[in-house]
């Protein structure tokens, strides 16, 4: 006969006892709920905001707004780690949030911005430049990820892509904002631009070593000079942001090549993929 809900189950007797004492059935042991660390990851959501919002400026015509909001983005980037090596809150979840927040702050936006720009004009070459940026993007963070034990932590191995962020989102900001170039004023302006996105999409996948400045130590003591340098070097970009950023992460993106040029090397590491996909 089926058991009905107020049937009572059969005691168990354990054999090895010597008594009759019932054994009580082991309690289910529920899954511990976990959360997520909140004060890194929401620095990475600012991130992630900002490469939508550039976006949606860049959609409505607002180049410039859109542009400045991929820099934001950088300094924000460059913020969650820190905040989370600091309060020591390093959670495989925000590193893989990290990184996809990365790839549309710094792969998709200035490649739309380019392509919304002026590359649209350029016909079928114009969205193929916009892709080869955007990819180079998403392979270099990969490539990242994949060798962050591994590689010199003297160097990046090919252009960091909020870098390459700067140098796409810096040229269109600096024609906008200090020459007022119009897109449709000049007919070199979309080819250049598509120099520009193969140059930063290219070099984010190479494996030119770019100085990574991780062995600055900056709790180390320095001298007073060090101090008006950094203020004249902020009173220099607050009389033009838009040249002087544009120029200084198109300096750092040559600076690479220099390196290599120099003799300096980094492994070409790429680990196998053992995936059946």
């Amino acid at each position: 006969m089926a058991q009905t809900h107020d049937d009572e189950p059969d005691e168990v007797i354990d054999p090895r006892r010597h008594d009759d004492a019932p054994v009580t059935p082991p309690l289910r042991v529920g899954l511990r709920r976990r959360g997520i660390y909140l004060l890194p990851n929401l620095f990475t959501t600012g991130v992630l905001f900002c490469g939508f919002f550039a976006i949606v400026q860049a959609m409505q015509g607002r180049f410039e707004i859109g542009c400045i909001a991929i820099f934001v983005a950088m300094v924000l980037d460059g913020m969650d780690g820190r905040v989370a090596r600091w309060t020591n809150t390093q959670s495989e979840f925000g590193a893989q949030y990290d990184s996809i927040a990365d790839m549309v702050a710094f792969g998709a936006a200035p490649a739309l911005i380019a392509y919304t720009w002026v590359l649209k004009d350029f016909g079928t070459a114009g969205w193929i430049g916009a892709f080869i940026y955007c990819a180079g993007a998403g392979i270099r963070l990969a490539r990242f990820n994949a060798n962050i034990a591994v590689v010199d932590k003297r160097y990046f191995q090919g252009l960091p892509s909020p870098s390459g962020a700067a140098v796409m989102a810096g040229y269109i900001w600096v024609l906008v904002d200090f020459f007022g170039i119009a897109p449709r004023d000049y007919a070199w302006l979309a080819p250049v631009t598509w120099a520009v996105a193969v140059f930063a999409g290219v070099t984010m996948v190479s494996n030119v070593p770019f100085w990574s400045f991780k062995e600055v130590n900056w709790k180390k003591r320095v001298p007073l000079w060090v101090i008006l340098a950094l203020v004249i070097g902020i009173s220099i970009v607050a009389s033009s942001p838009s040249l002087v950023l544009f120029g200084v992460f198109m300096a750092y993106g040559f600076s690479g090549y220099v390196m290599w040029a120099m003799g300096h090397r980094t492994r070409p590491i790429l680990p196998d993929d053992d995936s059946d996909g």
